[in-house]
């Protein structure tokens, strides 16, 4: 199985993982439905007296993953800055931040061809716009933006110190890197210790593990059933084991502890200085 491959072969070739990783999102592109916008686990509030975000008509199937983007980018304010979303996917989540945080610029970019394709195609709108590229070397100059959000898409990378630094370099002084995914139990002091050594400042640490858990329950019917109404059977399981439907591997590695989500506020320092 494909996710369980990648996940064996990292610490073997972080190289090979990210050439996987690409085939595998070139793959996902290829399913056209319009209405497939989001690829994350999703967020679910465990607070029953906190007021659910107020969407837009038709956008109530994809709640738990915009709380996430929500979740994510709500941490600063983006209002009339320029915003960088690395690993944009099928663009949901840049098309989310345009809209109800009103950017005075939304760029998405993307290793994948056929999703930059499919984001320019699905999401247009006057301050959005897409670019095809790398996260380990980003296709913009230095000091580019504001604020630069990665949900979920790190975990793909050959380097994360790579990815770090160049997420800084594009940044302007004092801008945020707006962080959310995956890791295990292990590679979660490695994560720390890589984001100081890029330069970046930790302004927010939170574990949302169990809110994921949560949105992850909470979703696998809808999810289980897009599935199996949309995929060659013989995927069923590998596209179970991708969205981390309840009773996967993944799923129950969240629930025992080998996984945590975490999601992060950083902040390039104001000072032009040279990261450590």
């Amino acid at each position: 199985m494909l996710i369980s491959l990648a996940t064996r072969l990292a610490a073997l070739s972080p190289r090979f993982r990210k050439l996987l990783w690409r085939r595998w999102y070139q793959y996902l592109a290829g399913y056209r439905m319009a209405d497939w916008q989001f690829m994350n686990y999703g967020y679910a509030s465990l607070d029953p007296g906190e007021k659910p975000l107020a969407l837009e008509s038709g956008e109530e199937p994809d709640r738990h993953a915009i709380e996430l983007y929500q979740r994510v980018a709500g941490a600063v304010e983006l209002e009339g800055r320029e915003v960088l979303e690395v690993g944009c996917g099928r663009g949901g989540g840049s098309s989310f931040i345009a809209r109800y945080h009103r950017p005075r610029r939304m760029t998405g970019v993307d290793f994948s061809a056929k999703a930059i394709r499919f984001c320019r195609e699905h999401h247009r709108l006057e301050a959005l716009s897409f670019v095809h590229g790398d996260a380990e070397a980003l296709p913009f100059g230095d000091a580019s933006f504001d604020a630069a959000v990665n949900v979920e898409s790190s975990h793909c990378y050959a380097s994360m110190p790579a990815f770090l630094l160049e997420a800084r370099r594009v940044l302007r002084p004092g801008g945020y890197l707006l962080l959310a995914d995956l890791r295990s139990s292990a590679e979660r002091e490695r994560l720390r210790r890589e984001i100081t050594q890029a330069g970046l400042a930790i302004l927010e640490e939170e574990d949302i593990t169990s809110n994921v858990l949560a949105a992850l329950r909470e979703d696998s019917e809808r999810r289980l059933a897009l599935i199996e109404r949309s995929v060659n059977r013989r995927l069923v399981g590998t596209f179970k084991e991708f969205a981390a439907i309840a009773g996967s591997r993944v799923f129950e590695e969240f629930s025992d502890g080998r996984l945590s989500y975490l999601r992060y506020t950083l902040r390039k320092p104001q000072s032009a200085g040279v990261a450590a």
